[in-house]
């Protein structure tokens, strides 16, 4: 008789277990499929994004929670992505480069369409430069290991000078704006907003950009690791932020208002920087890379990064 009763509870224990584990099941089921994309962002077009709230909407079906991580510059966003704390974010051409060539698991997802007009290299109203190639032997400004940083040296070249026939003083931009107002230097070469704002503020002009030297995209990052399980994910990200791309282009006027409050400068100094910048963001191919490969060649060869690259590397599913 204890045996049959014994029987009877452990019959009953069973069954309560497993109704147990069948309503538990669901919820396990959606916690071991449940994904999280971590963006990072640096008051950029990703931050418009975070704004609208259309990539949440987006995701919600394929099961992803969003996470939005503010930071300072590219480069800062990169080590976040080495130690595992974000999986997506942006960045200009030459953070990349030291990322790779440090070891971060970098993947290389999205790049916009170029904007050469957005750097260049500013002389003083009344400066007596009138070409690049009276830039030999001047002091030169320059944030080192940046995208201008590669500019300079193809546009010296295309001048027919060597890196080294002028006295490159790098500094970061606010330094370096300090330093060409004072003149300090001769030259400084920026990018947009600072550019915009030398234009508008100090009278600068702008000695050449980018235009016909260099193609000065952006670009979007990953993980190799989150590239490969999430590609979904990811293709719905790009096509997010081409859709600001595509609104920009043909609202610039209230995309400069947008970005003057997040930037927190005169409206009309992000209006020379909208106005002469083309907007537009797709998908990888070896063509683009091969851009960023001239870059990483470029600095390997000035000592910039301790060893060569290969970019495709970074980009297991470049297109063509």
């Amino acid at each position: 008789m204890n045996t049959s009763i014994f029987r009877k509870r452990r019959e009953l224990l069973l069954t309560g277990v497993s109704a147990a584990a069948l309503a538990a099941a669901p919820s396990i089921l959606q916690a071991q499929t449940a994904r999280q994309l971590r963006v990072g962002h640096q008051k950029g077009f990703l931050s418009l994004l975070k704004g609208r709230g259309t990539l949440e909407k987006r995701l919600a079906p394929l099961g992803v929670s969003l996470k939005w991580v503010e930071f300072t510059a590219g480069p800062v966003q990169l080590e976040a992505l080495n130690v595992g704390s974000i999986d997506f974010g942006d960045v200009g051409e030459a953070p990349p480069i030291f990322a790779q060539a440090a070891g971060a698991p970098l993947a290389y997802v999205a790049a916009t369409v170029p904007r050469p007009s957005a750097e260049a290299v500013l002389v003083a109203k009344g400066s007596a430069i009138k070409t690049v190639a009276d830039l030999k032997g001047k002091k030169v400004a320059l944030n080192k290991g940046s995208n201008v940083h590669y500019f300079l040296v193809k546009l010296l070249e295309k001048a027919g000078l060597a890196y080294g026939d002028v006295q490159a003083v790098f500094l970061p931009p606010a330094d370096a704006r300090a330093a060409f107002e004072k003149g300090s230097v001769d030259a400084w070469v920026i990018w947009d907003p600072f550019l915009a704002a030398a234009e508008r503020t100090l009278e600068a002009r702008i000695l050449a950009d980018g235009k016909g030297v260099v193609n000065n995209r952006a670009y979007y990052f990953s993980s190799l690791d989150y590239a490969a399980k999430n590609q979904d994910v990811l293709r719905i990200v790009i096509e997010e932020i081409n859709k600001i791309d595509i609104w920009g282009t043909a609202n610039k006027g209230e995309l400069a208002t947008e970005l003057a409050t997040l930037w927190g400068i005169p409206k009309a100094v992000v209006d020379v920087s909208v106005a002469r910048s083309a907007y537009g963001t797709g998908p990888i191919t070896k063509a683009i890379l091969a851009e960023q490969q001239q870059i990483a060649d470029t600095f390997a060869a000035l000592g910039l990064i301790p060893k060569k690259i290969n970019v495709l590397d970074a980009a297991p599913t470049a297109q063509g």
